[in-house]
């Protein structure tokens, strides 16, 4: 029987991130060893320093409904933040708190994109950034790179990709998933193509900024002709190791704050107060707290790209930020492996998962088919024992 769902939900993909996730734990649940390189999320436990923050809040008795937009004490300090950090300055009445930076960026899209309207989304994106578009009724148009370019695209790109239509352009960097870095100069010559059309807003997702391995990313909105037309979003899941607290954030022009706050209001009201408590800590602590993470992920990610360069058929480049690494792995495009057809990116990251035990996420839900997602946010131990596996299953 076909239920009768609404067009909205049947045009929606399911994140394969958390499609593969799921897999993998059925996986397991069957009994099977699975090593799971697939979720995007630290495997460190949230700071100490963090964690009393939220139990003095909670002896505190903070259990009532917080503001729709966040704390204003919270709001303070994200802008002390933004200044210390990106060198952009931001109002309390320009910053929303929601609940993690997944609904940060799904208010900025209902409340900017109409039906029709076009999303620029250079390749490879985060999954959920079509699917926001899709969900807006806009219509997202990918602007593709390549490994050897370390997945960055040209002005010249940008250019070609615009239309009347176009309404909006999502940023990312670091980047899910590749872990690409756009320099301050990279960002100034897009930014230039980007003065000559005024009607395109700009979405900076900077939610993996300290994790970034002596290259210090750069605010968009520092760029003095884009502020008026950029939101900022981040958070404290990746670099806090706080997924599972749900604070995102936004800095943007005060009617854009003031549209998301109306959003909000109608969808979800104000965030866990708890969290928010906790969040004034983190987000006001010295980024050297976080410091040992960072150095953890950075002796992973040279570990892992060491260990793949042995693999024959993965191109692999070294990612400057966030903790994945995405291989090219179009090489085995057409073969056959161990009686597995493998003709495109899923099916490679099918092969590794019932081959070799280790799950990873297809290319392909990123905008970049010729590549797969690994993440190195899992112990030195697992990751050595997974690309062993990888290595065994294609021999």
């Amino acid at each position: 029987m076909k239920h009768p769902l609404s067009d909205r939900i049947n045009s929606l993909p399911v994140s394969q991130t958390l499609a593969m996730a799921a897999k993998a734990r059925e996986l397991r649940a069957e009994g099977k060893d699975i090593i799971g390189l697939s979720l995007g999320e630290p495997d460190f436990n949230t700071p100490d320093f963090i964690k009393d923050a939220a139990i003095e809040a909670i002896n505190q008795n903070y259990n009532s409904y917080s503001p729709v937009d966040g704390y204003a004490e919270l709001k303070e300090a994200i802008c002390v933040k933004f200044k210390r950090d990106n060198n952009v300055s931001y109002t309390p009445n320009q910053i929303v708190v929601s609940t993690g930076a997944k609904q940060s960026i799904a208010n900025i899209a209902q409340v900017l994109l109409n039906p029709g309207d076009e999303v620029l989304l250079p390749a490879p994106y985060w999954v959920s950034y079509s699917a926001i578009a899709t969900l807006c009724e806009a219509k997202y148009i990918e602007i593709p790179s390549t490994i050897e370019n370390d997945f960055k695209i040209t002005p010249s790109q940008l250019e070609a990709a615009i239309t009347p239509k176009t309404k909006m352009i999502f940023f990312n960097s670091p980047n899910n998933p590749s872990g690409t870095i756009y320099s301050e100069a990279e960002y100034r010559a897009l930014a230039a193509v980007l003065e000559k059309h005024p009607q395109i807003f700009i979405l900076s997702d900077e939610i993996y900024e300290h994790v970034n391995y002596n290259v210090k990313p750069f605010s968009f909105a520092a760029i003095e002709s884009m502020y008026n037309r950029t939101i900022t979003v981040n958070g404290l899941a990746k670099a806090f190791a706080m997924t599972g607290w749900r604070i995102g954030y936004i800095g943007a022009p005060e009617w854009i704050a003031k549209a998301c706050t109306k959003m909000q209001g109608q969808i979800t009201s104000g965030t866990n107060c708890i969290a928010q408590r906790a969040a004034i800590t983190a987000v006001l602590a010295p980024v050297s707290k976080i410091q040992y993470m960072v150095s953890e992920f950075k002796t992973r990610r040279d570990i892992i790209i060491e260990l793949l360069k042995e693999i024959e058929g993965f191109k692999v480049n070294v990612p400057e930020g966030a903790f994945y690494v995405f291989p090219d792995i179009s090489y085995f495009f057409g073969k056959t492996i161990d009686g597995f057809s493998i003709e495109n990116a899923s099916d490679f990251s099918l092969f590794l998962l019932e081959k070799a035990n280790v799950a990873t996420v297809t290319g392909e839900a990123f905008g970049a088919p010729n590549s797969i997602r690994i993440s190195y946010a899992a112990s030195e131990l697992q990751i050595r024992e997974a690309i062993k596996r990888i290595k065994k299953a294609l021999q």
